[in-house]
């Protein structure tokens, strides 16, 4: 078989895998880049040139960074003070999501999530509305946000590297602004005049932890408790304070509570419902697995587990162990009524929602370092001015130096991470876990699976046939092509691997129609960048679909029109920007 038809069949399996999400997508990635090696697609010396482009350098750095920034609590200040003023709903939610877009643009996507999240719920709660109001509305922001820099997403890094390969230059630090912050105003705009209406209402505007299902145990049954009259009060206790009997745990067994009866002294029950656990244990007359806090602000809060926290893997007791007994999670969410475990034995996965209790100022802290997104408002923990600044002086420094004197991107933003850290403004154990590095061996793999792609001449065969298509369209209607492709492709893959593909593709197809490639590659970071159709589509999306209440189609609902209008917004830009 000819070299193209090899790397046209690798990458066809790898796409189907990455699409499946049944094996990890670092693993495919590597897999990729395994079989092209045996296939003689990449040499062995260029195996791993992938980890050394500047790109996965400016990555790691830029979210080194942004997590300094995050933990500095300056944001917070920010958008707590916003939520707090009195102005119509869309208003108040126009001016987080600007904030959000424009913090996503500097820093980590999901960052800038957790840091206005609870300011949406408030607004949300302060104009007698849900969450789900204003969740999606942030999500949405914070994506288009991420495709006005060149730091904002590492798609833009990766399409950075294809034009440096292609090209001789990478994109300079704000060249896709122009068009991109124009879709990111249009698309935030929409938000705030229609969008935020075709979300779904689907709570009763109360607080927050009686909405969230929550999942905890209660128990031991005393002795005394266990005669047939009191199991049969128990039993209809139960219904009355609108909670399901998951299970009944018995020592080390999980029973079903049909075939655990009769229930025995010391079994404990674990239970489900949209209740506050407190309220539950005192109306069965029963001890919730933790105390209640002493703390003077002590609260109740929902939190959602975002992407890269350091509890993932580890069990739920993780959080009084690291707190000292201050904050401890008190019940689980819908994952936990599925695997239906004790407390003690779940373990954390991103995504998951926890109910927690303490000091609202040390659950406040505490959700910065674990990065836990806030469905409830809270008390904002103290900043430290000083190093908030300096934080930010390092970074807009490396932005300058960058944008001012040309200075590379990987030297600048490196050097700004190395400062950060030697200052100490993040533990050591924080600096490498503020790092998604299965993102990191991601893109390192899939660089040089991308360049086989080119070199053996597959991209240049479907950038003919697309091209073919295209003949004699105007630059409107090519960049209305590429962006729509692009996007649809981003719903089924990474918009890392989206981007590698679609990058090589889109400089062959305006070479081939005698386009400027740089018209094609915006179109691509446009549409790489534009998963608002499904909640698979970016995990910002998938971290709200839980406090909002969202089911799969509500996100074309309100993101369709989004889509529509991002691509002729941004094949306008790209006409009036590119044409001539």
């Amino acid at each position: 078989m000819s070299p193209a038809i090899l790397s046209t069949l690798v990458l066809g399996v790898t796409l189907a895998l990455f699409a499946s999400g049944r094996v990890r997508h670092d693993l495919v990635a590597l897999l990729a880049l395994a079989s092209c090696l045996l296939l003689g697609l990449v040499a062995p010396a260029d195996a791993f040139s992938g980890f050394a482009d500047q790109s996965v350098v400016v990555i790691v750095a830029v979210l080194i960074i942004g997590r300094a920034i995050e933990l500095s609590g300056v944001a917070d200040a920010v958008t707590d003070r916003l939520a707090a003023l009195k102005a119509p709903f869309p208003l108040q939610l126009g001016g987080i999501l600007i904030i959000g877009a424009a913090l996503s643009a500097f820093m980590n996507n999901i960052a800038a999530l957790a840091i206005t999240m609870p300011a949406v719920v408030g607004v949300c709660r302060a104009h007698n509305l849900p969450p789900s109001a204003g969740l999606m509305p942030m999500a949405f922001a914070t994506i288009l946000g991420g495709m006005t820099t060149l730091i904002g997403t590492p798609a833009n890094l990766i399409l950075s590297s294809v034009r440096e390969d292609q090209l001789g230059a990478p994109f300079a630090f704000f060249q896709m602004t122009p068009v991109a912050g124009a879709v990111a105003i249009a698309g935030v705009a929409y938000i705030c005049l229609i969008g935020w209406r075709l979300a779904p209402r689907r709570d009763s505007g109360e607080a927050a932890p009686k909405d969230a299902y929550a999942v905890f145990e209660l128990g031991p049954i005393s002795q005394e408790e266990m005669n047939e009259v009191a199991e049969a009060a128990l039993i209809e206790a139960l219904k009355s304070a609108k909670v399901a009997a998951l299970a009944v745990l018995r020592g080390s067994r999980v029973l079903d509570l049909t075939t655990a009866r009769p229930l025995q002294a010391r079994d404990r029950l674990l239970l489900g419902g949209t209740v506050d656990p407190w309220e539950a244990a005192k109306k069965l007359n029963l001890s919730l697995h933790a105390q209640r806090s002493s703390a003077e602000d002590a609260a109740t809060i929902v939190v959602v587990v975002g992407n890269g926290s350091p509890l993932v893997g580890r069990p739920v007791d993780t959080v009084r162990w690291d707190t000292n007994g201050e904050v401890v999670v008190i019940a689980g969410g819908r994952r936990a009524a599925e695997v239906r475990q004790p407390m003690q034995r779940l373990r954390i996965e991103a995504g998951d929602q926890l109910t927690m209790h303490g000091s609202a100022e040390q659950i406040a802290i505490y959700a910065r370092y674990a990065r836990l997104l806030e469905v409830a408002r809270r008390a904002t923990a103290r900043i430290n001015v000083p190093r908030a600044l300096t934080a930010l002086g390092i970074y807009a420094a490396a932005v300058v130096a960058s944008v001012s004197i040309g200075m590379p991107t990987a030297f600048s933003f490196g050097a700004a991470a190395a400062l950060i850290a030697a200052l100490g403004f993040l533990p050591p154990k924080e600096i490498y876990s503020s790092v998604d590095w299965s993102i990191i061996v991601l893109i390192g793999a899939m660089i040089p699976v991308g360049e086989s792609f080119q070199s053996s001449g597959a991209a240049l065969i479907f950038a003919g046939e697309l091209a073919q298509l295209l003949d004699g369209a105007p630059l409107f209607w090519a960049a209305v092509a590429m962006v729509a492709a692009t996007m649809l492709l981003s719903i089924f893959l990474n918009n890392v691997a989206t981007a590698i593909i679609m990058g090589q593709i889109a400089v062959s197809v305006a070479q081939a129609i005698g386009v400027s490639p740089d018209a094609l590659l915006i179109a691509v970071l446009i549409g790489a960048s534009s998963d608002f159709l499904t909640p698979i589509g970016h995990q910002n999306n998938l971290l709200v679909m839980g406090p909002g209440g969202y089911r799969f189609m509500d996100y074309g609902r309100v993101g369709a029109p989004l889509a529509v209008l991002v691509i002729f917004v941004a094949a306008k830009m790209i006409e009036l920007g590119f044409a001539g």
